[in-house]
C-alpha cells in the first residue's frame, strides 16, 4: 500500500470521489503544510495555523495507479484557482498535491505539464506540487461527511459551485 496527500478545498468534497475508486483502502480528511502540531478544524480555518484541508489516500498501486488518482484529483478541482476553492477561499483551501515519493512528484509535475498544455483550462494550471509533511487527521466528524451527512454534502457541493464546474469542463470523460 502507498500514500497520497491532496488538497482541493473543502474536504468533504474530496473523500467520495476517491472512495469510489478500486483499491483504495482509506481516504482520511484532515491538515497538512501547517506549523502547529495536532491543529482543530476551527484552527486552521482561522489561518493561524497555516495548514491546508487535504485527504490523505492509502491505496493499493497494483490496483489503482497514482498516475489515476491524480486524474480524478484534477476532475474534483478548479486548478487555476490557488487562492481557494469555489465557496471556500483562503490558504487552508489551496489546492494541491503533496507528494510522498520522488516518483509521486515527477508524476504529479508531469500530469500537471499536461493538464496545462492540453488547453482544457484558459487559465494556467496553479496547483503546486509540494513535499508531503506531517498529515493530521481531521476530527472524527469530518471523516466521511458525505455518508454522515448526505443531504447537506449534496447541497454543498451543488452550492458551492463545485458541481457545476466539475460538470462543464469534464462532461466529455465522464
Amino acid at each position: 500500500m502507498e500514500k497520497a496527500i491532496f488538497a482541493g478545498g473543502c474536504f468533504w468534497c474530496m473523500v467520495k470521489p476517491f472512495h469510489e475508486q478500486p483499491g483504495i483502502e482509506a481516504v482520511i480528511s484532515g491538515y497538512t503544510g501547517g506549523h502547529t502540531e495536532n491543529p482543530t478544524y476551527e484552527e486552521v480555518c482561522s489561518g493561524a495555523t497555516g495548514h491546508i484541508e487535504a485527504v490523505e489516500i492509502t491505496f493499493d498501486p497494483d490496483i489503482f495507479s497514482y498516475e489515476k488518482l491524480l486524474g480524478v484529483f484534477w476532475m474534483q478541482i478548479d486548478p487555476t484557482d490557488v487562492t481557494g476553492q469555489f465557496y471556500d477561499r483562503g490558504r487552508s483551501y489551496m489546492p494541491a498535491i503533496f507528494y510522498t515519493t520522488d516518483e509521486q512528484k515527477e508524476l504529479a509535475e508531469q500530469s500537471k505539464k499536461e493538464l496545462n498544455a492540453s488547453g482544457r483550462f484558459h487559465k494556467p494550471i496553479a496547483v503546486q506540487v509540494l513535499p508531503a509533511e506531517t498529515f493530521y487527521p481531521a476530527e472524527e466528524y469530518h471523516q466521511d461527511y458525505y455518508k454522515k451527512n448526505p443531504a447537506h454534502y449534496n447541497a454543498y457541493q451543488t452550492g458551492s459551485g463545485r458541481a457545476a464546474f466539475i460538470q462543464s469542463h469534464w462532461r466529455d470523460i465522464k
